[in-house]
């Protein structure tokens, strides 16, 4: 576990947010990312002097563009990797650790946001995964998989991915296949591992049936 958090109350209760639409972070997942925006590479020179704690969070559909409501939940997670770039870019990993619901924002005089965050609703985030599914829902999941990736023209080494441990698999392709961001927040807000397990073989499988179907769809 990233940082060695056994308990809720081991994390910082004021984290800085990156509000950042399409990105999904999940515990135990790995997200890089390239800073460059001053206000976060601000955020990320504080993290690195303190906790290594942000919170990824999306932004709700509608919402003022100069600043964005934030989504009710988002995932912290801490810097794994760090590096900086000649042109004065950090590039950074964060790991997964928990979800949080997202509180109070604080009126601080940093140029970024910053929330209250509470974990209580996601302590499980913090054990160690043991489910590793029905055989039955397995085999209905990879062939929604298959079928995802031979419809989007993806490629993936299926029979490696599905060989994998089955929450490492779940949880890298929430975060790495190209789900619309309410999608994306779906998953995450999945209360736990059954769950997200099974939505993301039904959005695998509406998928490839929306993909296989003759008709135009039009874009809104």
């Amino acid at each position: 576990m990233a940082g060695g958090y056994r308990r809720i109350s081991d994390l910082p209760q004021v984290i800085p947010v990156f509000p950042l639409d399409g990105a999904l972070l999940l515990p135990r997942g790995d997200l890089p990312l390239q800073i460059f925006e001053p206000r976060y590479l601000n955020m990320v020179d504080d993290v690195m002097a303190g906790d290594r704690i942000i919170g990824m969070v999306q932004t709700r559909a509608g919402s003022d563009r100069a600043r964005p409501s934030l989504e009710t939940v988002g995932c912290a997670g801490r810097v794994t990797s760090y590096a900086e770039t000649s042109d004065g870019r950090y590039l950074i990993t964060l790991t997964g650790v928990c979800r949080f619901e997202v509180g109070e924002e604080l009126s601080a005089n940093a140029p970024y946001r910053q929330v209250r965050a509470d974990y209580s609703a996601f302590e499980q985030d913090l054990a160690t995964p043991q489910d590793e599914g029905d055989p039955g829902e397995r085999r209905k999941f990879v062939k929604a998989l298959k079928n995802y990736l031979n419809h989007r023209d993806l490629d993936i080494d299926v029979e490696t991915a599905t060989n994998a441990p089955l929450d490492a698999l779940v949880t890298s392709l929430a975060m790495g296949l190209p789900f619309d961001p309410s999608e994306k927040q779906a998953l995450l807000e999945a209360p736990g591992f059954p769950e997200r397990y099974r939505a993301l073989t039904a959005l695998l499988e509406i998928d490839a049936l929306e993909d296989g179907d003759d008709e135009p769809h039009s874009m809104q």
